[in-house]
């Protein structure tokens, strides 16, 4: 069943705040969702961020109409899509008690396999939740080093997870000095055979690296004992092969993809996953730029890629269209960007490519891929209108093409009795921002 859900805001938190929800996002302001991830009982959690920043806004401030904000929003939802409770994390108590869990670049979420919810994000943070996300169960952190200061040890775990279907975790670490910045970065891949649990993190077992020589690291500071490779921790010079030299030596130009960046990896298959790989941005633009969405073994082996797309026809970079989402039970990926949504199966086939240049396909340049859930339901978010779109899928992913035309014209009708059933029981929806009294909320 095609579903159109809001991300709701709590009340409290815009009134406390004094929050302008008309106000333009270009005046220092923004709502934004990161990720959505559904457990196996049905039940589903979206995470999105309410920051603000910039002129009239400080850190510390007289009045919290002032006040510079941080916040993540962790919302459970039933499965019928009833919100059920909210958690407000990575912002400071009204009383100055710091929030139990740390903000973070890129933060993700995953449902880990005892059904505990992990929140991670860069550098290698990571806080397991209860699965009513009413307490942090285990937390491990590590400071953003300025590039004036000496590296800090800390005490890492990984930046992302994802579950395969055996279990076990598929994680992605940084590591200092990549591409030779003097910060971490993402660039190990690797398996977690077990779940973090409060005073144990696994170890994970590296499989690839971006870049296989880092610069600048320390026996010190940046061996990582929980990351391992060849029985040893990985850093300084023990590390898998990198994916830029396997890149590298099919290119015409060996530096195209020096300064790469990693996207969040995508369990495709029982041993099978999908990693992907953009090449550097410039602000002046980056259209026609190399990607790559490898497909790699649980060995490490770069098995192959998902085919089909063209540099600069179907440029990812445009609007920095990144997501990858896959259903490793089916054997399917999907990648959505503001030329089109393309669907693969695992042995890397394009078997649907919906162009939004069609009329019935444009209005998906709006939407950012979180998730396909264990059901089959791809999950989108609209980016501005604060709304998740749920898309039973096909078995069979040539008929993706009527399915989809079909959602996004009940979503379109969804989308206005919502805002009208909205208006009766909260107040009229201010630029699309769903503020609501009626969710549960807390802070960690």
């Amino acid at each position: 069943m095609v579903q159109t859900l809001p991300l709701p805001l709590p009340a409290a938190l815009v009134d406390e705040h004094r929050i302008d929800l008309a106000a333009p996002y270009t005046s220092g302001w923004c709502v934004e969702a990161q990720d959505v991830r559904t457990a196996p009982t049905g039940e589903f959690y979206a995470l999105y961020t309410l920051w603000r920043a910039g002129p009239g806004f400080r850190e510390v401030a007289a009045s919290p109409a002032e006040e510079q904000l941080r916040y993540g929003i962790l919302t459970r939802f039933a499965p019928d899509g009833t919100a059920l409770n909210t958690a407000l994390c990575c912002h400071d108590h009204p009383d100055g008690t710091p929030s139990a869990v740390k903000w973070s670049l890129d933060m993700s979420l995953c449902v880990l396999p005892d059904g505990k919810v992990a929140l991670c994000g860069e550098p290698d943070r990571t806080h397991v939740l209860t699965p009513e996300l009413d307490t942090v169960l285990a937390a491990w952190s590590m400071p953003n080093r300025p590039y004036d200061e000496e590296p800090l040890p800390g005490d890492p775990f990984v930046t992302s997870m994802s579950v395969m279907p055996s279990g076990r975790l598929l994680c992605v670490a940084t590591e200092y000095g990549t591409h030779r910045y003097g910060n971490s970065l993402p660039n190990i891949v690797g398996l977690a055979e077990s779940v973090p649990v409060a005073g144990h993190k696994p170890e994970v077992r590296a499989l690839v690296s971006l870049d296989g020589s880092p610069a600048h690291q320390t026996a010190e500071n940046d061996l990582r004992p929980h990351v391992t490779y060849a029985g040893a921790p990985v850093g300084l010079g023990n590390r898998p092969h990198s994916l830029v030299d396997h890149l590298r030596r099919d290119a015409g130009d060996p530096y195209v993809w020096g300064q790469s960046r990693l996207g969040r990896p995508a369990p495709i298959g029982a041993e099978l996953f999908v990693v992907p790989v953009f090449a550097r941005t410039y602000r002046g633009g980056s259209r026609g730029q190399p990607h790559a969405f490898l497909l790699v073994d649980t060995d490490g082996r770069v098995t192959g890629g998902l085919g089909g797309m063209e540099p600069w026809k179907d440029s990812p970079f445009t609007g920095h269209c990144f997501n990858l989402v896959a259903d490793p039970h089916r054997g399917h990926a999907f990648h959505l960007n503001r030329y089109g949504l393309y669907a693969w199966t695992a042995d890397g086939s394009l078997r649907a490519r919906l162009a939004t240049e069609e009329q019935q396909f444009k209005a998906l340049t709006r939407f950012t891929p979180m998730e396909v859930s264990p059901d089959g339901t791809l999950v989108l978010a609209h980016r501005t209108q604060h709304l998740m779109l749920r898309i039973p899928i096909p078995d069979d992913l040539t008929e993706l093409g009527p399915v989809v035309a079909q959602a996004l014209r009940i979503h379109t009708k969804q989308r206005t009795a919502l805002k009208k059933e909205w208006a009766k029981a909260w107040g009229p929806v201010v630029n699309w921002h769903w503020a609501t009294g009626g969710v549960r909320s807390h802070r960690l």
